[in-house]
């Protein structure tokens, strides 16, 4: 039998068949180098939706983002320390000293018009020796400040801040005499009587705020509306003006002198002149202030104090 041989194959077939080979090598490469670019893509899609969304999870290998509750918490380096003491020494001077002041002063003038310390005329009056302390020292302040080249807001925005804090200093300043008489009717002790009057006075001083904001925000550029954020904030500026309010309970020199732990540093005695029992009245409110607000600013996470 015939031995068989194999099929030739021709030379120009065998070339195209090595054209196609190469070709579909070639097309193969690429739809492996496209699959991975996608693949890629695909995975940083994926990163990026998964932080997105506040997860922080990521699907790749690459460097992962610290937690969110560290971030959240972070230490006061020495710049922002420096710009707390720095804001809370300024609103000491320009507005918490001249608050005190105010209010004595108004009261000198209640008592001159034959107003009784229980009668709503009384109040109202040393709540607006109060609120003109605020919004004149405030002023006042920046207009001084800026005269002599320092950076300072504007005219009008240092008005309508004034303003904002005047009319809470208002709600604070006619509130506390009734609060001290009703706590002091009570027979209270000293301790009660200047703890009940922070906390009382911090909470009028608060909803002044809130409401100076609810009214006041459609028209005036610089005074935010009520909001989360700033209602921390305001919480914790109250409580800071509540210790003020608190300090200036130990300018009575008559009511359980023996309690008074402040009688000797702003006790205002028997023949005090009208002037000096004023500054000392501002001196207290200054004081109290200075005293609270020192322990939030060390001890307010970075960013969360209301001066920050």
């Amino acid at each position: 039998m015939p031995e068989r041989k194999p099929k030739q194959v021709s030379k120009s077939k065998s070339n195209g068949q090595n054209r196609i080979s190469d070709s579909t090598r070639k097309l193969a490469a690429f739809s492996r180098s496209r699959l991975s670019s996608t693949s890629a893509k695909s995975s940083r899609g994926r990163e990026f939706s998964s932080t997105s969304n506040g997860n922080n999870h990521k699907f790749s290998t690459l460097v992962q983002p610290e937690p969110a509750s560290s971030q959240v918490v972070s230490t006061v380096d020495t710049s922002e320390m420096a710009n707390r003491f720095q804001t809370t020494i300024e609103v000491a001077v320009s507005k918490i000293f001249p608050a005190g002041f105010g209010w004595q002063s108004a009261s000198i003038l209640a008592e001159t018009a034959g107003f009784s310390s229980e009668s709503v005329n009384f109040a109202l009056t040393t709540g607006a020796g109060d609120f003109a302390g605020v919004f004149i020292g405030h002023n006042a302040f920046y207009a001084v400040k800026k005269s002599l080249g320092f950076e300072a807001p504007s005219t009008r925005e240092t008005a309508e801040t004034g303003l904002l804090l005047a009319s809470a200093a208002f709600c604070s300043g006619a509130g506390w005499q009734p609060i001290v008489n009703v706590l002091q009717g009570l027979n209270m002790s000293f301790g009660t009587v200047f703890c009940g009057t922070w906390v009382g006075c911090g909470a009028l001083f608060y909803g002044g705020l809130r409401a100076s904001r609810a009214l006041m925000s459609d028209s005036f550029v610089f005074i935010e509306e009520p909001t989360h954020k700033n209602s921390l904030t305001d919480g914790s500026l109250s409580l800071a003006i509540g210790s003020a309010t608190a300090f200036f309970v130990g300018t009575d020199a008559v009511y359980l002198p023996s309690q008074n732990f402040l009688i000797d540093v702003v006790g205002i005695g028997e023949g005090t002149g009208d002037l000096v029992g004023c500054a000392i009245a501002g001196s207290s409110t200054a004081l109290g202030f200075l005293t609270c607000q020192s322990a939030f600013n060390l001890g307010y996470p970075s960013r969360k104090c209301w001066n920050d």
